[in-house]
């Protein structure tokens, strides 16, 4: 964790940690509620991958665009999606972010500078030239943000955006989530590079490896990098090593992963790790931060009765927005 002499107010250290609660108190609420069969389709869950989306996203302005991937839920909450609305989502409602339309893998928001979720492989690094090409053109000061994991890496999407956005200068930083694997094939074994961010340097931009669960490193790494894009200086790729708890999906029981390694992991839980920042050296009292806590669960169980309650989407606007 960051030197004490480096860390940010108080108020900031706890945002920080209400929003990391609150992406993994949601995973683990709607874990149980698939397993209960109140949510359709599948799940591709975000537990110890807190600190990426937000400390990125805490470095972002409500005008500034994020594309997501099939494991959207953290980026989601952390882009300002609120609780109430992905868990409708979820559920298939017609009072969800997307309408009951997108379910679990599409959630998003244009509201709060979200784009609906890209269930495909690298579909976001391409996309993502889109926003950012667009900023550029419209002369604002706005930055698109793409998260994708390590498998998409060594998609050819990946590297034509990459290649785009950095010959053009596009206001984008790449994020990639290195959770090392790519669903249960490890990061290493179809890679002869280490490190993700390597690959930067042949497109002549910076890359920089960060500990992803560390909230504090992700948004010092993130600040300068959304401050380079939004000064006209191009695209950063940012490799965040971090790593899933849970597996791939909800029918992966993780037989490939070694208990060692999970357990290793686990130590360096982002959520603990700043929770004791915040008693030890910030000035925030275990009273605030129980209250912190209990604010969060609440909330959850807000979204969750705000789901039952709502109205399930109505077939007949299947077809609505749809423009292709």
């Amino acid at each position: 964790m960051a030197a004490v002499a480096e860390l940010p107010d108080p108020e900031t250290l706890a945002r920080l940690y209400r929003h990391m609660l609150l992406i993994r108190s949601f995973e683990e609420t709607v874990y149980y509620l698939f397993l209960e069969g109140e949510i359709p389709g599948t799940l591709h869950q975000y537990q110890g991958q807190e600190a990426v989306a937000v400390g990125i996203c805490d470095m972002l302005h409500l005008t500034d665009w994020i594309t997501s991937t099939h494991r959207p839920h953290g980026h989601a909450l952390a882009k300002g999606v609120s609780p109430r609305a992905a868990m409708a989502e979820l559920y298939g409602k017609s009072t969800g972010c997307c309408a009951g339309k997108g379910g679990s893998m599409h959630l998003g928001d244009p509201a709060v500078g979200m784009l609906p979720a890209i269930a495909i492989v690298g579909g976001g690094n391409t996309v993502v030239t889109g926003l950012g090409l667009a900023f550029q053109l419209r002369r604002t000061d706005q930055v698109a943000v793409c998260f994708f994991g390590d498998g998409a890496s060594n998609e050819g999407a990946f590297h034509e955006g990459m290649n785009f956005a950095a010959v053009r200068r596009l206001p984008i930083v790449f994020v990639c989530e290195n959770n090392l694997y790519g669903a249960s094939t490890p990061f290493h074994a179809v890679s002869a590079l280490v490190d993700v961010a390597d690959r930067a340097a042949a497109y002549g931009i910076p890359g920089h490896v960060v500990d992803g669960m560390d909230v504090l490193a992700v948004r010092e790494a993130g600040a300068a990098a959304v401050a380079a894009a939004r000064a006209g200086e191009g695209p950063t790729l940012l490799e965040c090593k971090t790593y899933r708890f849970v597996g791939h999906s909800r029918s992966d029981a993780r037989g490939y992963r070694d208990s060692d390694e999970e357990a290793a992991w686990k130590e360096r839980d982002p959520i603990p790790r700043l929770r004791a920042v915040l008693v030890e050296h910030a000035a925030v009292g275990q009273d605030e931060v129980t209250v912190i806590e209990r604010e969060v669960e609440t909330a959850i169980d807000d979204a969750v009765a705000f789901a039952r309650a709502s109205p399930d989407a109505d077939p007949s606007e299947a077809l609505t927005d749809v423009y292709a």
